[in-house]
C-alpha cells in the first residue's frame, strides 16, 4: 500500500518538486543524467552514460582548447578527471571551489585512471579564492599544519583518509560484534559512577541557577553527576540478563595534559561476557577484534590505508602476539633499567616508557601483559587469591607506536570478597546496587574496553592522538 501511494503521489506532483535541475537552464540534461559518486564513477563500466557528479576541485589547468579538472567528493581518495571545453566561459573555477557538473563517463586513454568525464556543464555552485585559501594546490602539508584548521582540514587528502577509514573502522567492530552474537547497548554518557577510580571527571551541572532552590542538596540529578570515563559497570548490569553485550560511543577524561597521547573526549569499544572463567577466553576475543577490524580495514579501504603507510608511518599490520605476565613485565624491564625515567619495581604501574619497550623487546607485535598486583587494579578485577605475590586477573593489550590499547579483566563474582574490598576503599554504600548483582543470580564473567583513537594510531602510524579524530578536545584545546 506504501509503495502504490508513493508511485500516486509522484504522478500527480510535477517533477520540478522532486529534481532542481527540472527547472531552468539544467532541464536538458535532468532526464539522462544520473547523480553518481565520484567513487561509484570510477569503477563504473558503463561508459557512454550521462552522469552529474558534485563535489570540490583538487586541481584545474587549461590546456588549449581544454579545461583539465581534478574533482573529489570524498568518496574515495583519487579524484575523477573532467575534461570541459574552454568556450563554456566558467567563473570563479579555482582549486576548492565547489562544483556541478554534467556529463558523458567516457573511457581514458591515460594510464592513471580507466574513465574520464566529458563535460556538457559546469557550474560553479561555492568560490573559493585560492590565495586566502590555506591549503595549496602543490603542496604536501603535514599533519601539525592542518590541526591548525579543524573547520577545513577535511578537506585535505590526509585527514579525508583518515575519516574515511574511522567510518570503516567503526563499522567493522560493530559488525565484529554483531556477528559473534553480542548485543548492542547504549550506556549513558551521564553518570554517578567514577569507573576507573581515577578521580579525573568532568562533572555535569546546568549552567542556570533555578535548580539551586534547594540548599540541602543543590544537585541537578540529586547527587554529584559526571560525564562517562567507561560504560563498564553498566554494561555489566548487562551482561545479567545476555550472555555478550558491548557498546561503542563517546568517553571523557578531565586529564590536564595537552600531550600527543590524550583526548579530554575519546571514543571507546568495550564488551562485557557472561559465563567466562579464564583470561585466555577474554584475549581470544580482544585479539579477534583486533585482528578482524585491521583485515577488514587493509581490505576495504587499502588505497587510503596506503597513503598513510607511504607518508606517515608502516602502521601495525603484524598479527602475530605475544603473551607475557606482569612478573616477567618488571624482571625484562629490571634488566634495563637504566633506559627509564619511572621506576621498574614491582608492583609499580606500567608507564608509556615501559609498555613501548615491552612491545619492541618481544619483536615489535602486540603484547598482551597480563595478572597485575591486585592492588593496582579497581575494586572490579578478580582476585587470583595468590602468594606470595598477591595478583588480579587482569590484562593488557600493549600495541608498537602506541603502548596500551585494550584493557580488561576478569570481574569479581564473588560476593564476599567484593564486599571486603569496596568496604575497605568505602565504597560499600556508593555500590550497594553493584554488590546486589552478585545476590541474584551472578555468574563468572569479564570484559575489556578498547580505546578507538589508539587504534587508528596503531593500524595507521600516526604519532598524535589529535589526528585521529574529526574534532580533537583536549585541555586549552576546544577550537569547535
Amino acid at each position: 500500500m506504501l509503495i502504490r501511494a508513493l508511485t500516486l503521489f509522484r504522478r500527480a506532483v510535477p517533477a520540478s518538486r522532486f529534481c532542481p535541475c527540472a527547472t531552468g537552464r539544467t532541464q536538458q540534461y535532468c532526464t539522462s543524467a544520473k547523480n553518481i559518486s565520484i567513487r561509484d564513477a570510477l569503477t563504473s563500466l558503463d561508459t557512454g552514460s550521462n552522469i552529474r557528479i558534485r563535489g570540490w576541485v583538487r586541481s584545474v589547468r587549461s590546456q588549449k582548447n581544454h579545461l583539465f579538472l581534478h574533482v573529489s567528493d570524498g568518496s574515495s581518495l583519487q579524484p575523477l578527471q573532467v575534461i570541459a571545453n574552454s568556450d563554456l566561459n566558467i567563473r570563479g573555477l579555482t582549486f576548492g571551489c565547489a562544483v556541478d557538473i554534467t556529463g558523458s563517463l567516457e573511457k581514458s586513454p591515460s594510464q592513471k585512471q580507466k574513465v574520464e568525464l566529458q563535460a556538457q556543464r559546469v557550474e560553479v555552485v561555492g568560490e573559493c579564492d585560492p590565495v586566502d585559501f590555506p591549503f595549496k594546490i602543490k603542496e604536501r602539508h603535514s599533519l601539525e599544519y592542518i590541526r591548525q584548521f579543524p573547520h577545513l582540514r577535511c578537506r585535505t587528502n590526509s585527514f579525508g583518509s583518515l575519516l574515511r577509514i574511522r567510518s570503516e573502522a567503526a563499522a567493522a567492530i560493530h559488525s565484529y560484534f554483531r556477528d559473534n552474537g553480542f548485543v548492542q547497548i547504549h550506556t549513558p554518557i551521564i553518570t554517578s559512577n567514577d569507573c576507573e577510580g581515577a578521580g579525573e571527571l568532568f562533572q555535569v551541572e546546568p549552567s542556570g541557577n533555578e535548580h539551586s532552590s534547594d540548599k540541602e542538596n543543590p544537585h541537578f540529578f540529586s547527587v554529584p553527576a559526571y560525564l562517562t570515563v567507561s560504560g563498564q559497570l553498566h554494561l555489566e548490569v548487562m551482561a545479567g540478563a545476555f550472555p555478550a553485550v558491548y557498546t561503542f560511543g563517546p568517553t571523557f577524561r578531565a586529564e590536564n595534559s595537552q600531550s600527543r597521547r590524550h583526548l579530554a573526549e575519546f571514543y571507546m569499544a568495550e564488551a562485557e561476557i557472561s559465563f567466562i572463567e579464564s583470561l585466555e577466553d577474554l584475549m581470544k576475543v580482544m585479539e579477534d577484534l583486533f585482528k578482524t577490524s585491521t583485515e577488514h580495514l587493509l581490505s576495504q579501504c587499502a588505497e587510503d590505508m596506503g597513503l598513510f603507510h607511504k607518508f606517515i608511518s608502516p602502521g601495525q599490520r603484524k598479527y602475530d602476539l605475544t603473551f607475557i605476565s606482569y612478573t616477567e613485565a618488571i624482571d625484562i624491564l629490571s634488566r634495563n633499567s637504566e633506559q627509564f625515567t619511572f621506576k621498574t619495581e614491582w608492583g609499580c604501574d606500567l608507564q608509556t616508557e615501559h609498555e613501548k619497550f615491552l612491545v619492541k623487546h618481544c619483536g615489535n607485535v602486540p603484547v598482551f601483559v597480563t595478572d597485575y598486583p591486585y592492588d593496582l587494579k579497581p575494586f572490579y578485577a578478580r582476585d587470583n587469591q595468590d602468594q606470595p605475590r598477591h595478583t588480579a586477573a587482569a590484562v593488557d593489550l600493549l600495541v608498537p607506536g602506541v603502548g596500551e590499547l585494550c584493557g580488561g579483566s576478569l570481574r569479581e563474582e564473588r560476593l564476599e570478597l567484593l564486599k571486603t574490598r569496596l568496604a575497605r576503599a568505602g565504597l560499600e554504600d556508593t555500590y550497594a546496587w553493584y554488590l546486589q548483582l552478585r545476590q541474584f543470580g551472578s555468574v563468572p564473567h569479564g570484559g575489556f574496553g578498547m580505546g578507538f583513537e589508539r587504534y587508528l594510531q596503531c593500524v595507521l602510524g600516526v604519532k598524535n592522538i589529535k589526528d585521529t579524530i574529526p574534532f580533537a578536545r583536549s585541555s586549552r584545546s576546544c577550537l569547535l
